[in-house]
């Protein structure tokens, strides 16, 4: 089940980092289901809970580097993440629409530490030049199948996600995460977000 979304407080100043088009009023819960059967392309679908196709996500196979776009309903690119080499905290970059260009970096996404237990990374946006203080951060464990995205170093709460295990799951090989999106926040940067987090995790598994 999706959490009780009854008494969560409206973000104050909107959270708007990929559109203002993707902030409502109001919370928002998603599905995010990795390799998804209905999909022609991409590696994850993310729905409604009317089990409507609101993102997916690409993979380019081909790439030198580690690379995904995220794509709206209409198939039009929003985003491009990248993994940066030669990097000790395994950073992501995030640019605008499929450019890898510098100049279109939005923000970028960074493990706390090398060696990590939990789950904590850091999010840099692109005119945090200094990177003194993250603009946001995600914190969980993969053990406990859950994470929570929050503002800065404050305790203020911008997106929830859950994992959910079922057999059909584990036949398939597929991973579900359920996201609840808090009030006036991007929804499309929390799953850009997400799919930076699984991207890690499952690179972690690997090495």
């Amino acid at each position: 089940m999706m959490s009780d979304t009854s008494n969560i407080p409206a973000s104050t100043p909107p959270v708007a980092v990929v559109s203002t088009q993707f902030c409502v009023g109001y919370p928002v819960d998603l599905t995010v289901t990795q390799k998804m059967m209905t999909l022609k392309h991409g590696t994850f679908g993310v729905t409604d809970v009317n089990g409507n196709i609101m993102f997916q996500i690409n993979g380019k196979a081909l790439s030198l580097h580690s690379r995904r776009v995220l794509l709206d309903a209409a198939g039009v690119p929003l985003v491009t993440f990248q993994q940066k080499m030669m990097t000790a905290h395994r950073r992501w970059q995030v640019f605008r629409g499929e450019s890898t260009e510098p100049k279109d970096v939005i923000f970028s996404v960074r493990k706390s530490t090398v060696f990590q237990m939990k789950t904590k990374l850091e999010v840099f946006m692109a005119a945090n030049t200094e990177e003194n203080r993250c603009d946001f951060r995600i914190e969980g464990n993969w053990f406990e199948t859950a994470c929570v995205i929050y503002v800065g170093d404050t305790n203020d709460i911008i997106a929830q996600m859950h994992r959910k295990h079922s057999a059909q799951s584990i036949l398939l090989g597929k991973d579900t995460f359920w996201v609840t999106v808090y009030p006036n926040v991007d929804h499309a940067f929390v799953v850009a977000l997400i799919a930076i987090l699984e991207e890690i995790n499952e690179d972690r598994k690997q090495s």
